[in-house]
């Protein structure tokens, strides 16, 4: 069974797919940038501010397909500059304090509406 998950506690998808399809026990989330879901603009700041909003924007979802960050199994996070590690990885370890998902970090040439961070993740249902 595959379940579409759609809530305005994360942004609207902005092109042909979903915020999250909820299946065989798993949530996927599509990758999620720092929109302000209220608004749907992007938020200003460096990249702890976007990494923070994007975290929130993950947890809203999760929570929408009945799961959470600590069921979080994998994360993708992709930087626009692998110079921003640090600062990203410090408001990343504050959502993910015990036993954290398995991570890829990957340098990118370029985001969706040009942001500095961009985060999905797989998580239990």
């Amino acid at each position: 069974m595959r379940e579409v998950i759609a809530t305005n506690d994360g942004p609207k998808a902005i092109g042909p797919y979903s915020q999250a399809i909820k299946a065989n026990g798993l949530v996927f989330l599509s990758g999620q940038i720092a929109l302000d879901p209220a608004t749907q603009q992007l938020i200003s700041g460096d990249v702890a501010a976007q990494t923070e909003r994007v975290l929130q924007n993950l947890a809203g979802i999760l929570k929408a397909g009945g799961s959470s960050l600590p069921q979080v199994v994998k994360t993708t996070v992709f930087l626009k500059n692998m110079s921003d590690f640090a600062a990203m990885n410090e408001v990343y370890g504050r959502y993910f304090t015990e036993a954290p998902p398995a991570r890829s970090t990957v340098e990118v040439a370029r985001l969706p509406k040009d942001v500095l961070v961009e985060i999905d993740v797989v998580a239990l249902a």
